[in-house]
């Protein structure tokens, strides 16, 4: 299999097929302050300029050696989209949540989506940042696009007190707002994928165990993951913070070519339970580990990754923004020294 580029790798690998080695990437956010200042693209503006967004998700490939362009670096391109209202946060702090449009029951209940997701500020934002990096980028790199799914589209419509509460009291009040969530997925999904995404990750934490049981994630998820793999047109992740265990035999049959896990659920138990109905994607901590330890030590853990079970090597979610570029290219390092040790015994 000599000769398969990066993104073909990385395919095959959401297809369930043959690679050479596993993939190393983050399929979670990329931008981190050391890469800022190298490209001079910095957050907050890379979050709103399609130029400066292109340069700095296309740096945590050139510089930092990561096998796949990754972009946004916030999660707030459809919440602000559907109404709600952000800080737009600062060069080390992700924009975070002030307002919110469904405040009650009946606010939720007439609730609608815009008429053309295409033509709003921030969907138009990064369908133009899509088209940058497709144009920028090396050919033969996956280009990876991430947002929010269908639950946490729920969960930042009516905020996290009326969640947690309509999840038991309302559920099919909370039911519509997440099929609403899986149209706008859908829609936005598609629209990427006709401007060269190769992939796109749906991050859903808020479907997670931690906060809706998973009882209610079987009844009010899991559907809507069918539905919405069953209608976006290219590879799809699911990625999930938390300890997802409980879940993890549905998320296995929710129709996802990939699922990132946190370092919280157990790899190698993760392996046993999917079973090759997906590729698992992880799960090296990216705030106690790629953060905070040397080198050596994040090697260490990164090649356990891969003896546990990873089918692409990733960080267990978004990479925290002081994380040194040196500690991400060690994490990269670590991918080719373990096939070069597996090799040599």
């Amino acid at each position: 299999m000599s000769g398969i580029t990066a993104k073909e790798r990385f395919i095959r690998c959401l297809e369930g097929k043959e690679v050479d080695k596993v993939p190393v990437c983050s399929v979670t956010q990329t931008g981190v302050v050391e890469l800022m200042e190298i490209t001079g693209a910095k957050w907050p503006q890379a979050h709103y300029d399609p130029e400066s967004m292109a340069t700095l998700a296309i740096a945590g490939n050139e510089v930092a050696g990561l096998e796949a362009v990754r972009f946004p670096f916030c999660t707030t391109v459809i919440a602000e989209t559907l109404g709600c209202t952000f800080n737009e946060g600062s060069i080390d702090t992700q924009p975070y949540q002030l307002d919110f449009p469904c405040k009650t029951k009946e606010d939720a209940e007439e609730f609608l989506l815009p008429d053309s997701l295409a033509d709003s500020r921030r969907i138009s934002i990064m369908l133009k940042a899509a088209e940058i990096i497709k144009n920028k980028s090396q050919e033969d790199i996956p280009v990876i696009a991430g947002m929010i799914g269908p639950a946490s589209i729920a969960f930042y419509l009516c905020g996290a007190k009326n969640y947690l509460r309509w999840c038991i009291t309302e559920p099919q009040l909370l039911k519509r707002l997440i099929k609403l969530g899986t149209e706008v997925c859908v829609e936005y999904a598609n629209l990427l994928f006709e401007r060269g995404v190769d992939a796109v990750v749906i991050i859903d934490s808020e479907a997670g165990p931690d906060l809706l049981p998973p009882p209610l994630f079987s009844e009010l998820v899991f559907p809507e993951y069918r539905s919405l793999t069953a209608n976006m047109k290219g590879h799809s992740i699911l990625h999930i913070c938390g300890d997802a265990t409980d879940i993890m035999d549905q998320m296995a049959d929710s129709g996802f070519g990939g699922l990132s896990i946190e370092e919280r659920t157990d790899l190698s138990y993760a392996k046993s339970i999917v079973s090759g109905r997906a590729c698992l994607i992880g799960n090296v901590s990216p705030a106690a580990t790629l953060l905070s330890k040397p080198a050596d030590q994040i090697k260490k853990e990164a090649k356990q990754c891969i003896r546990d079970g990873a089918g692409i090597l990733a960080p267990g979610c978004g990479i925290a923004p002081r994380t040194p570029v040196d500690n991400i290219k060690a994490f990269v390092a670590s991918r080719d020294e373990y096939y070069q040790e597996v090799s040599t015994r």
